[in-house]
């Protein structure tokens, strides 16, 4: 059990705690939230010794074994499956025991601590470690590799799966998922549903705190207040307490109407497509969310281009990646052809290091194409961010000065104004911002992005460093902003609630996804289980060879050519049909666009190429059906005969 009775705490001149009761018991898994700067990191401070309080006292059941994610990483020159093991001390204090028994040739001392390591399940403690590290977004080749050799969000994954791997009774998290994209969020949050002791999660992400909490701890006005449930949970009973409050009725009456006109906009979309359904369905709830953050101190709107064009952005038979320092190209992703209309709302997925990032620096122009064609409309005005935005602030200036040299000749109370809405308010707009939070430094590259009025936007985990308050100012901001958004983020919030299509980058390639996040994670879920069944086949294969005799080798790489033989026309059957698939895909992508032309459907000339054109669709959207059932008939054919030859033994 974990209680603060009566507790105060204070930071310098801030006071963070004043008489703060909490209980939590054994088994609890509690999510923290409020603002950041409440106290919520000095919470784990206190549970961890670090930090006393002024008043007060805590109380913590004996024994407990704690494991905290600690949030600076040294670069070790250890290989970071090493660097995960060093997390389990009593595992490592027992081996280096055990090896100072054998250099002494005490046997009875190494059968004692051979027992220890097995007790501490110690022989499993390697494929442990390296099953952390891969669910967390690590290649096997990765894992011989020195920490030193990755980079500070690489880093962090290490440091937490060295802290999942540590033994504890208590977990304590902050902002586990900062460094995470959305493959590796999955996994953390189905491991830590699992986790058998006690957990505090510090996070700003509230689909993870609705999966992983049961009950959320509240920073209100230097209290702590406890409610039961997930995140939505305490969401909806926070909001009907503020609804009792007559001061905050004004307020809460003017968020409600502006999700009303949120719904509205996109009900008449709805219908489209299965991620639409989904999102309308959150958007029904949005009413409940917009009081809980009636109280917020971010309001604000991204502003579009005045001008725009149709298209905005084509990317032409093109070739992405990076030139090493040789010269030499690194392709991720080929053959990519991509249209960027006017009001589109697109969601980038795709496996960890698949290319989104890569896709959304070419889109942007940041990065070079290595073949084929950049193509911008005339009026295309790109607003871009990323996390290495925020390292290109001016650290000696002012989020005043900021915008001001965007924009000489804006008025200072149009520039105050506008920097309000993202939480610089009175002296903050004046503050020097190299003593600037992460959080805050997010904010203002967001702001500078939202005063150059983009016609398209283009997000690379933006959410990184927000807040939860932030990143529902960031969500509404997004849902009415008229220009073209694509985005890259881990927040599936953020995502069902701004975009209504997802793209798929992965196996080199980017393409339209048919489904909303649910079927994503379950392609994800049968991707991952396919690369298992290889890994293990190819394990299989290699012992048998290795332990086949000499003489046996030769038929045994008989049979492996046999076995491809046969499975050869199966496959290529199948890659057949996927290509003929993609074509007919791509055909009907061409018409429906053409389908898009205002004036074929205002001109009287133009009434048999209408005609035309939507008798081609019928009969492509027809085709496709036929060729999506062909291709799903070969494929299964192709793992009948695989599990059959399997089975065999061939």
């Amino acid at each position: 059990m974990i209680a603060l009775r009566q507790v105060a705490l204070q930071r310098g001149t801030q006071t963070l705690l004043e008489e703060a009761e909490l209980t939590l018991h054994a088994g609890h898994k509690a999510g923290i939230v409020g603002p950041n700067g409440a106290g919520k990191s000095s919470l784990f401070g206190l549970l961890l010794g670090t930090l006393a309080p002024d008043r007060g006292e805590i109380e913590m059941s004996g024994g407990q074994r704690i494991a905290h994610m600690a949030q600076e990483v040294d670069a070790l020159d250890r290989p970071i499956v090493d660097y995960v093991l060093d997390g389990d001390r009593e595992l490592r204090q027992t081996e280096a025991a055990l090896e100072e028994a054998r250099r002494q040739g005490d046997a009875n001392r190494e059968a004692e601590l051979h027992g220890h390591i097995e007790a501490l399940d110690g022989y499993s403690a390697p494929s442990r470690a390296a099953q952390l590290l891969i669910g967390l977004g690590f290649g096997q080749a990765d894992l011989s590799r020195p920490l030193s050799a990755f980079s500070g969000g690489w880093r962090m994954r290490a440091n937490l799966a060295r802290t999942l791997f540590m033994p504890s009774d208590l977990l304590l998290l902050d902002e586990p998922t900062n460094h995470l994209d959305l493959d590796a969020l999955l996994w953390l949050e189905q491991w830590l549903m699992r986790y058998p002791g006690t957990l505090l999660l510090i996070s700003h992400d509230r689909d993870f705190l609705d999966a992983v909490c049961d009950h959320i701890v509240h920073f209100d006005r230097r209290r702590l207040v406890l409610y039961r449930g997930n995140y939505s949970t305490f969401e909806r009973t926070r909001a009907e307490k503020l609804a009792l409050q007559q001061a905050e009725a004004a307020k809460q009456q003017a968020r409600r109407e502006e999700i009303e006109r949120f719904v509205a906009r996109f009900k008449a979309k709805a219908s489209k497509a299965r991620q639409a359904q989904s999102r309308l369905k959150m958007l029904e709830r949005m009413g409940d969310i917009a009081v809980a953050h009636a109280d917020s101190p971010f309001h604000f709107t991204i502003p579009s281009s005045d001008k725009t064009s149709h298209p905005l952005l084509v990317l032409d038979q093109a070739r992405l990646g990076y030139r090493d320092e040789s010269g030499a190209e690194k392709a991720q992703l080929d053959e990519v052809k991509l249209t960027i209309l006017p009001g589109q709302r697109i969601g980038l997925l795709g496996p960890n290091g698949a290319g989104k990032s890569t896709l959304i620096k070419s889109l942007t122009g940041e990065l070079p194409l290595l073949a084929g064609q950049r193509i911008p409309g005339e009026h295309l005005a790109v607003g871009y961010f990323a996390q290495h935005q925020l390292e290109g602030l001016d650290m000696t200036t002012t989020p005043f000065m900021h915008v001001q040299r965007l924009s000489p000749t804006a008025s200072d109370q149009a520039i105050r104004t506008f920097l309000g809405g993202f939480g610089f308010q009175g002296d903050d707009a004046f503050g020097e911002v190299g003593r600037f939070s992460g959080g805050e430094k997010a904010r203002l590259a967001l702001a500078l992005v939202a005063w150059r009025k983009p016609n398209l936007l283009l997000l690379d985990e933006p959410t990184n460093h927000l807040d939860l308050e932030m990143r529902e100012a960031l969500t509404e901001a997004l849902a009415a902003f008229e220009g073209t958004v694509i985005l890259v983020s881990h927040d599936r919030h953020l995502l069902r609630a701004t975009v209504d299509e997802f793209w798929r980058v992965a196996d080199h390639r980017v393409e339209p996804f048919d489904g909303d996040l649910e079927d994503y994670r379950a392609w994800l879920k049968a991707r991952l289980e396919g690369e298992r069944r290889e890994a293990r086949a190819d394990k299989a294969e290699r012992q048998t060879e290795s332990a086949a005799p000499k003489e046996d080798r030769k038929a045994s790489r008989r049979a492996a050519a046999e076995l491809r033989e046969k499975l050869r026309p199966l496959k290529k059957a199948r890659d057949r049909a996927e290509q003929a698939l993609e074509q007919a895909q791509a055909e009907l992508t061409a018409v429906e666009e053409a389908l898009g032309e205002a004036e074929l459907y205002t001109d009287p000339a133009r009434k048999a190429e209408l005609t035309e054109r939507l008798a081609r669709q019928g009969e492509l959207k027809s085709r496709l059906e036929t060729l999506e059932a062909e291709w799903l008939a070969a494929e299964e054919a192709l793992e009948a005969m695989e599990a059959e030859l399997l089975e065999s033994g061939a």
